[in-house]
């Protein structure tokens, strides 16, 4: 009977996973693309426009890549949809980001994608905004047409 049970609690929690993975998948499928900023906040400041309009996000498998004026930073993204608001992971790979981890929210539309970051690294947000004197990043991309 112990053993019973316990093989299946195994059996729903690996499907459990298994579906959250291909959830997971989904989404990431749904989040590849090129992405360019359309409003940028830090801080509880506007970011300036010089520097909005050099940046845009690469997003593909699981794999992105930045770009804000020459600069380049690469990495991966883990995606968990399941969570509200929806958490992304990203970690630096290449570039001044590199060996780094970032929390973040964010929230995906056809083609329109909001995300919170902390730049810290210490502390998840748990909502779209930022504050003063805090190193939280928000940002709203625009899907770019091919």
């Amino acid at each position: 009977m112990k053993t019973t049970f316990v093989l299946c609690l195994t059996s729903i929690l690996f499907l459990a996973s298994t579906v959250r993975c291909g959830d997971d998948k989904e989404e990431i499928k749904m989040m590849e693309g090129t992405w360019k900023p359309t409003m940028a906040e830090l801080a509880g400041k506007k970011f300036p426009d010089e520097i909005v309009k050099t940046m845009k996000l690469v997003v593909m498998n699981d794999k992105y890549t930045v770009t804000v004026g020459e600069v380049i930073d690469k990495g991966t993204v883990k995606l968990d949809p399941s969570k509200k608001p929806k958490e992304i992971d990203i970690v630096g790979t290449d570039g001044p980001n590199k060996g780094k981890t970032f929390l973040a929210i964010y929230e995906l539309d056809k083609d329109s994608l909001k995300v919170c970051y902390d730049l810290s690294g210490k502390a998840r947000p748990t909502e779209f905004k930022t504050k003063p004197d805090t190193l939280l990043f928000l940002v709203t991309y625009s899907r770019e047409k091919p």
